[in-house]
């Protein structure tokens, strides 16, 4: 298969989200940047799990980290993923699974 067409890219981006955690961080994200105790917060989920998710997701490129104070404030890198992340959520929960 040809790289050139964006497909294995795709493919990786697709991996990187295809856990259901992270794609509630990416959705959390979505309404603006976070630190990890708001994650830990919002999602009922682990510090050290939260903090995994991210570095899975820093890794793909899905997110960054910028320092705020202390702490590290997490973002989206780009909004189309947090429009890929939307409709897949939404086709899930119209039964198109």
């Amino acid at each position: 298969m040809d790289t050139g067409t964006g497909y294995t890219a795709a493919g990786e981006l697709l991996k990187a989200l295809a856990a259901p955690l992270r794609i509630g961080i990416v959705t959390e994200l979505a309404a603006g940047p976070r630190c990890v105790h708001e994650l830990v917060d919002a999602l009922h989920a682990p510090q050290p799990l939260i903090s995994q998710h991210l570095r899975v997701l820093r890794g793909a490129n899905v997110v960054r980290g910028a320092r705020r104070g202390r702490e590290i404030a997490y973002s989206l890198t780009d909004d189309h993923i947090a429009r890929i992340v939307a409709d897949a959520v939404s086709h899930a929960k119209e039964g198109g699974q």
